[in-house]
């Protein structure tokens, strides 16, 4: 518990993910000896934080990973007394031992953050984008691999060889996604067609398309809606048909790929037809 709320805006946050917290915070409590029944992982926002932990005496300062183990005693006061802010992610033991029999691909283990603060920029940029997609409206399949991905740089684990059946693996996975990408097949159903753990399929897959799965579906949603704009459907109609959640949605992403709208696009197909087609 705090021994002070002098300045102190916390915020708990709805998440999509079962039994999953999220917590946004600003404050300049000094906070007393506790531990949580959680995994916490976070990301400092502004100012700094300095804490002790059964892992040492720590700092941790804007864009730094903080982490805890359920069970794990720790305090936390603000560096200078000036407030900081920070967001947590608070996992519950079932879904961090679940990432890390992935990450044991098949041995049982139970999954521990080996450091308290990481100063880690795509670490930070894996959460940042973990977070809005817990808090947010994100796809299960994206949510899972952001974890996956999050935890498995956390613990630090060094990259291991892809086995022999790696190509014909992926390919399974790649027409999981061909085959019907606007219906998302979850990680965990491409990953046991596949023969894989999740993990397994999210570095492998990343390995053989340059793209993770996420990425390769919205990529292939892209792609039908191009097709279906091309034939003169409507835009409503292309972002319902190739799985996006609205228009605006479609819009936001294909502005992102190709740097001009749907629309745009379209018209440039009533414009100046395709022969031959791509």
């Amino acid at each position: 518990m705090p021994k002070s709320r002098k300045n102190a805006d916390f915020r708990i946050v709805s998440a999509a993910v079962p039994g999953v917290q999220a917590v946004e915070a600003r404050s300049d409590h000094v906070f007393a000896r506790h531990s949580h029944d959680q995994y916490g992982v976070g990301l400092m926002l502004a100012g700094g934080q300095t804490s002790s932990s059964g892992r040492g005496q720590v700092e941790a300062l804007a864009g730094d990973i903080i982490t805890v183990n359920p069970g794990e005693v720790h305090d936390g006061a603000p560096l200078g007394g000036a407030p900081r802010a920070w967001r947590m992610l608070y996992l519950p033991p079932q879904l961090a031992d679940a990432v890390a029999a992935d990450l044991g691909e098949g041995a049982r283990r139970d999954y521990a953050f080996h450091q308290p603060v990481a100063h880690h920029a795509a670490l930070a940029g894996c959460f940042r984008r973990l977070y809005a997609a817990v808090t947010g409206d994100a796809t299960a399949l994206l949510r899972e691999q952001l974890l996956l991905e999050l935890l498995h740089g956390l613990q630090g684990d060094a990259p291991r060889n892809g086995s022999a059946s790696a190509t014909a693996a992926i390919a399974r996975a790649r027409a999981m996604i061909d085959d019907a990408p606007a219906a998302a097949p979850s990680l965990a159903d491409m990953a046991a067609a596949c023969g894989l753990s999740r993990f397994q399929l999210v570095r492998q897959f990343a390995r053989a398309t340059g793209l993770t799965p996420h990425a390769y579906l919205i990529q292939r949603r892209i792609d039908a809606a191009r097709a279906l704009l091309a034939r003169g459907s409507t835009l409503a109609d292309a972002a319902a048909a190739s799985g996006f959640a609205d228009q605006s949605h479609m819009t936001r992403l294909f502005i992102r790929t190709y740097g001009i709208t749907p629309g745009a696009y379209a018209c440039n197909f009533v414009q100046y037809p395709l022969k031959g087609g791509r």
